[in-house]
């Protein structure tokens, strides 16, 4: 059986490395054999799946720069049925393309907003009042300075290889362990051994002590919470959707006691799964 992965495209993205280092895992540890499927956006990646129009997808959701990826996280919120089958951790590289010969030269820089953002330091000590223009994603970036020899663009260092881009400086992102988390999503995750949990709700009204209940449940069965947040709910001015990320497994007595007893005080309770966790390192990515 092959196994379509969908996954921010086009090719050279970050997400298509991640989901490429995924494949090879199924291949090496299921022996599956993957079809990659890019997609123009986050939100389409995830929706691919919970139309059954792939089988997985790998979507960025956390940043050790910039944080929480929004549109990840509002997506998972919105669709019921996805659930996380594992965390790939990729380590980020940032380089800088220009078919121009100098920093000088530059008038224009294009990437994905995230891309920019980890990299603004560098922006603003190299290329100060130089307009940042979004995209969709890093590599659609490449394809802008292809017609605009005074343009620059963000991008992993691998892409230079695929779209015959020169790179201009590389290592520009502003810290030199960054890192982004990617979920493996779908609808039907296969039993695995998880060392973490990931799960959101909403609290039924906005009132003194809503959220301490939700977090003492916790704080009580000493559960420790390695990541906690919010995002609006987008029906009301202060109403918020909350984001927790669980250390230990779904089958120990004392988070399934505390999983339960969650539901008496929220409002929507969405367990995404229990999932094991896989770090990258810079020569995995080599081997891609």
């Amino acid at each position: 059986m092959v196994i379509s992965i969908a996954h921010l495209g086009p090719v050279g993205t970050n997400a298509e490395t991640a989901a490429l280092a995924y494949a090879h895992w199924l291949e090496e540890n299921q022996e599956k054999s993957s079809l990659l499927c890019p997609y123009p956006s986050i939100a389409q990646t995830l929706h691919s799946v919970a139309q059954g129009d792939t089988n997985k997808a790998v979507v960025p959701v956390e940043n050790s720069t910039e944080g929480s990826v929004a549109i990840t996280l509002d997506t998972l919120w919105q669709l019921d049925r996805l659930q996380i089958q594992q965390e790939v951790v990729l380590p980020i590289i940032h380089a800088f393309f220009s078919r121009g010969t100098a920093l000088s030269g530059i008038k224009t820089v294009y990437s994905h907003p995230q891309a920019l953002a980890q990299c603004q330091r560098w922006l603003q000590q190299n290329l100060p009042n130089i307009p940042l223009i979004p995209t969709n994603s890093t590599t659609e970036a490449l394809q802008k300075i292809s017609l605009e020899p005074t343009a620059g663009a963000i991008a992993a260092p691998r892409a230079a290889k695929l779209y015959h881009v020169p790179i201009l400086v590389n290592q520009i992102n502003d810290y030199p362990d960054n890192c982004t988390r990617f979920w493996v999503m779908t609808l039907n995750p296969t039993p695995t051994v998880g060392s973490r949990i990931s799960l959101a709700f909403s609290v039924p009204a906005n009132i003194p002590g809503s959220l301490m209940k939700p977090l003492q449940v916790f704080a009580e069965r000493d559960i420790n919470l390695s990541r906690i947040e919010s995002r609006p709910t987008k029906r009301s001015l202060g109403e918020y959707v909350f984001y927790l990320d669980v250390e230990g497994n779904q089958d120990d007595p004392k988070i399934m006691d505390a999983l339960k007893t969650l539901t008496n005080h929220t409002e929507v309770l969405k367990i995404y799964g229990s999932y094991p966790v896989v770090f990258l390192r810079d020569t995995d990515i080599e081997q891609l």
